[in-house]
């Protein structure tokens, strides 16, 4: 079995989901610190041309709390003016009326925990995309947070018998594919590779959020570029 194990991102880029489509289950890690100034609750979209920050807002967000103790702040104001902000954006995007919804739902959910917030809005886009990688949170199964680093990983990989492991090609330095052999544990690293496409008449910027991508592609455009990675 194919595993992946990543902190939940919200609204992600595109390598995210290159991640979860290559494995067969993908483990979100929410029982970790959360990271101030990170992209848990924030990333880009392109805004007259340019790509332009956006961030939810969270209450008292903490590097020493758990991202699964983390709540939203769920003020009607920001979700208003954000999604003023992505119409004016993107409406006419050719995929605007298609997306909007999965927009709207994400930010129509009642749940507190952010984590929580941010599997649904995963489980959306990849059922709109057609992949079917099973998404579960870290929290719910392998009571491991003794462990730590590499080993937490490699305990997870062994609960769950996977034989393939597949990280983001950040963690180059912080896995050995020597120490996952002698598990019988095969590990590579994803490395995204370009991907371009039209950004209505503008200059394409790369590496947006999937917002971006949905916007502007069909599903099978995206599942195209759910294949443009190689693994080292």
């Amino acid at each position: 079995m194919k595993l992946a194990i990543m902190q939940p991102y919200i609204f992600p880029y595109i390598g995210y989901f290159q991640l979860i489509n290559a494995v067969d289950k993908f483990v979100i890690y929410d029982d970790v610190n959360f990271i101030n100034r990170g992209w848990i609750n924030r990333n880009r979209i392109l805004v007259n041309g340019k790509d332009s920050l956006f961030t939810i807002p969270l209450k008292e967000a903490s590097q020493n709390k758990l991202i699964n103790e983390i709540e939203v702040n769920w003020d009607s104001n920001w979700k208003n003016k954000w999604l003023k902000t992505l119409e004016q954006s993107y409406k006419k995007a050719p995929y605007f009326e298609a997306i909007l919804p999965l927009i709207q739902a994400t930010l129509a959910s009642e749940k507190l925990i952010f984590s929580e917030i941010i599997v649904e809005n995963l489980q959306l886009i990849c059922t709109y995309l057609g992949i079917g990688t099973q998404i579960v949170p870290s929290s719910s199964i392998y009571q491991n947070t003794q462990l730590k680093a590499q080993e937490r990983i490699l305990d997870i990989c062994l609960q769950e018998q996977a034989n393939h492991y597949i990280n983001p090609i950040g963690g180059m330095e912080l896995y050995n594919k020597e120490v996952f052999a002698e598990k019988q544990i095969q590990l590579n690293f994803i490395k995204t590779q370009a991907i371009q496409y039209p950004q209505f008449k503008n200059e394409f910027v790369p590496w947006l959020s999937i917002l971006d991508v949905l916007m502007f592609n069909s599903v099978e455009d995206i599942k195209s570029y759910l294949d443009k990675y190689e693994l080292i």
